[in-house]
């Protein structure tokens, strides 16, 4: 029997392993199925409740140990190599399970969403089949394109009540599929269409979001792919378009779109460097005139002062840089707030591509101003590095171009130690030996670390600019209080006794070792090795 007060938590870790564990997944279906054997076949034993954990053995090709943590399950841990959720904790919650409800039941409610969503999708083919017999290839006709999309995308994604937000990837793709279907045949026309059926979709999709309450995690969880996919469609037919004269009867249908697109970035809604991001392509590649832009300048200020929200002001300020008023787009990135920060890289690289430096270079201090405080808002230090990576990248051309190496090393100094590779690098090519051993004792890398190269030719040309760098390593292997670390700290020892003689201050030496020997003193083990390596007396 299960003690009671771990029916609870057992009922919060089956609804837990649905989620960590997805039937979609090929190697989770795997694992749980490997589980399930071991589970069958009776080897899950010594189950037993400890605190507020549940311990078992699994006889697997060697005993596995587990320890299962139902209030935080995917915290469990087992003795076998496997990294995550494996196969022996599967079993020994499998097992426990059994005790209080059917296993069976649990992983057919396990499999369900796969098979909905197989039903939804052989259900979304066939309605696709009979919506496009209704309509066929239709001709260029703006609101005719958008009444079809409307249509078909509640019929498909809507048409039997709320979708699962595992199953609205499957019906997604079946309605793109009856989209792009009924496209032109003509090239350019194909392409139009597809643009505008492209943010038409993104647009539902965000309605859809919404009219069912799907928060970040959900959309990130089930479809969030969806929205990045209609982004990076939608850019690439932009480039394809861009690259010719458009047709004279196009100008009807981007105004059409240019008018629709707003809803891209109003609204509390989530999704907001995609949302953003489709909105400022569009602004830049389609939309040029400039009395549709001063237009919509205007619209975004009544926005903004109703409900501002990051989007928005994003939307403010390209629409601003297009049309040249640096001063007004400088005024909304110069207020003290990082969130704007990532926005900015688009910038700095539409400047680029233009070789529009003297602009740009308000900009990319801007932006090295925002990046210290930027990188502490991201509680992640992958992602830290990824976005200091990529700003080195964007203002980079901007700096060399411009001569302005003060600034880009200023950049390296804003996002340590994330830039620590490309400062090291600068500093030392430069010569600046004094900057690059400060570098080092910031970010406090031991010697052995720097490479021998390295200190080889500072130990060549300016020796005196190790000796810190020697006592910071002495000191930290002497406080790890071990035989192996002490060995380690004589060895680096005489280096530094050969160093200061190289520099003529043997006294200097020897008031060191004076010092740290009586500091040292009860240190028995490192004063033995110090004899040992005959840096003292026996």
């Amino acid at each position: 029997m299960i003690p009671e007060r771990f029916l609870e938590p057992l009922e919060f870790a089956a609804n837990e392993l649905k989620g960590l564990l997805r039937a979609e997944n090929e190697e989770d279906a795997r694992l749980v199925q490997k589980g399930l054997m071991l589970y069958r076949q009776g080897l899950v034993y010594q189950l037993r409740f400890e605190g507020d954990t549940v311990l078992a053995t699994v006889q697997d090709v060697t005993p596995a140990k587990v320890e299962l943590d139902l209030e935080f399950i995917h915290l469990s841990e087992c003795s076998c190599p496997a990294e995550g959720f494996c196969r022996h904790q599967t079993a020994v919650f499998l097992q426990l399970l059994s005790k209080a409800r059917s296993v069976s039941m649990w992983i057919e409610e396990w499999r369900k969403p796969i098979k909905e969503k197989q039903t939804a999708k052989n259900w979304g083919l066939q309605k696709a089949k009979d919506l496009l017999k209704s309509s066929g290839q239709m001709k260029a006709d703006y609101d005719r394109w958008v009444a079809v999309f409307d249509e078909s995308f509640t019929e498909l994604m809507e048409k039997q009540g709320e979708p699962r937000p595992y199953v609205l990837p499957e019906l997604f793709h079946v309605y793109l599929r009856r989209m792009k279907a009924g496209a032109p045949v003509e090239q350019e026309w194909k392409l139009l269409y597809l643009l505008i059926g492209y943010v038409f979709s993104f647009k539902k999709l965000m309605a859809l979001s919404r009219k069912y309450g799907h928060g970040e995690e959900l959309i990130d969880r089930y479809y969030r792919h969806l929205y990045q996919s209609l982004m990076e469609d939608s850019t690439q037919i932009m480039y394809k378009l861009s690259v010719h004269s458009l047709p004279f009867a196009f100008d009807q249908f981007i105004e059409k779109l240019k008018d629709d697109s707003g809803g891209l970035i109003t609204g509390s809604f989530g999704m907001e460097y995609e949302r953003t991001q489709l909105y400022r392509l569009l602004w830049t590649h389609f939309f040029k005139k400039k009395e549709w832009r001063e237009a919509e300048i205007e619209k975004l200020k009544s926005s903004i002062k109703e409900e501002p929200n990051l989007p928005l002001l994003a939307g403010y300020v390209h629409l601003q840089i297009l049309e040249r008023n640096d001063e007004q787009a400088l005024n909304v990135l110069n207020v003290p707030n990082v969130l704007m920060t990532p926005y900015m890289l688009y910038w700095l690289d539409y400047f680029s591509a233009q070789k529009d430096w003297n602009r740009m270079g308000p900009y990319a201090e801007a932006f090295i101003h925002k990046l210290r405080d930027y990188l502490k808002e991201i509680d992640d230090y992958y992602a830290c590095m990824d976005f200091t990576r990529m700003s080195i990248k964007a203002i980079s051309p901007y700096c060399l171009e411009s001569s302005k190496m003060d600034l880009y090393e200023k950049a390296l100094m804003e996002t340590l130690p994330y830039s620590y590779s490309d400062y090291e690098y600068l500093l030392f090519e430069k010569g600046e030996f004094m900057k690059w051993a400060d570098l080092q004792a910031f970010i406090g890398f031991d010697l052995d670390s720097l490479g021998k190269d390295r200190i080889r030719e500072i130990s060549k040309k300016e020796p005196s600019i190790l000796l810190p760098l020697y006592h910071q390593s002495i000191t930290g292997h002497i406080n790890m209080k071990n035989r192996d670390h002490y060995r380690e700290a004589v060895r680096k020892m005489k280096k530094l006794r050969t160093l200061y003689n190289k520099l003529k201050r043997q006294e200097d030496w020897h008031l060191f070792l004076e010092l740290l020997l009586e500091k040292t003193k009860r240190l028995r083990a490192f004063q033995e090795e110090c004899k040992r390596g005959k840096l003292i007396d026996a």
